[in-house]
């Protein structure tokens, strides 16, 4: 029964995410597959907690319990440190929306973002998470994952997000092989109009772990700025991180 009970109430906070971030009691039983009797029940355990937070307009959010506990994964608390100073440095220097990101699942997790000036739409925000092969960052992370990782992409994780994203698999795995020899991966209004970027590896003891973005409205004339800068960057990381880093799950499963 215990871990029954588990499973369901899992399941309960496995149905937040970027595009779910409010929910209705409804809408969390539809995502769950649980009866709304059973969500009720569980959800009012779960606030009790401290795990999710009803708001007055009767909506669900994820409490901030579950954010406390997120900040002891050590992994990614130590590769956000470490990374902070350098995204700054990046922005100082450029002006842009710079990102840290790692990999998750088919997913690319943002763990810091620092905002630009400049007038480019955004839709990442720090804990988000968004698909692999529309975003600079998650092309990076994607050309560096595991075979099974790209397969599964390739094969039913390319959705058309604008009329600019790559679908087609054949194209996608080209990049892939483009971005492992240059060193480097970019994005032409992929993720949102208005918005392109670029993303380089961070390499630690032969693991790629993460991966540094910038995110700008045109990459004409600045791209091979941009793309030293990171370099620079994600190299003065991974000496700092090294040798005693324990990479992110996230980044390697």
């Amino acid at each position: 029964m215990a871990a029954t009970v588990s499973s369901k109430l899992l399941s309960l906070l496995g149905t937040f995410d970027s595009r779910h971030r409010r929910q209705t009691l409804s809408g969390i039983a539809r995502r769950s597959g649980l009866p709304i009797s059973t969500t009720h029940r569980l959800l009012a355990e779960l606030a009790e907690w401290g795990a999710v937070r009803r708001l007055d307009s009767g909506e669900y959010v994820i409490g901030r319990r579950i954010w406390r506990l997120g900040l002891l994964a050590a992994g990614e608390v130590e590769l956000s440190r470490v990374a902070e100073p350098f995204l700054h440095d990046i922005h100082a220097a450029t002006r842009a929306v710079v990102h840290l990101a790692v990999r998750e699942g088919t997913e690319v997790l943002y763990l810091d973002r620092v905002s630009g000036h400049a007038s480019v739409p955004i839709v990442s925000t720090t804990g988000s998470r968004l698909p692999l092969h529309a975003t600079g960052v998650g092309k990076v992370l994607l050309a560096h994952a595991p075979k099974e990782v790209q397969e599964e992409v390739l094969t039913h994780g390319l959705t058309r997000i604008t009329a600019f994203t790559v679908t087609e698999p054949g194209r996608m795995r080209a990049q892939l092989h483009r971005i492992r020899r240059d060193g480097y991966a970019q994005t032409f209004e992929e993720m949102t109009l208005g918005a392109c970027s670029v993303g380089v590896p961070v390499e630690v003891d032969g693991h790629v772990v993460a991966a540094l973005g910038i995110v700008v409205p045109d990459l004409r004339n600045v791209r091979a700025r941009l793309v030293a800068a990171l370099q620079v960057a994600a190299r003065g990381i991974a000496r700092m991180l090294e040798p005693s880093f324990h990479p992110p799950e996230a980044g390697l499963g």
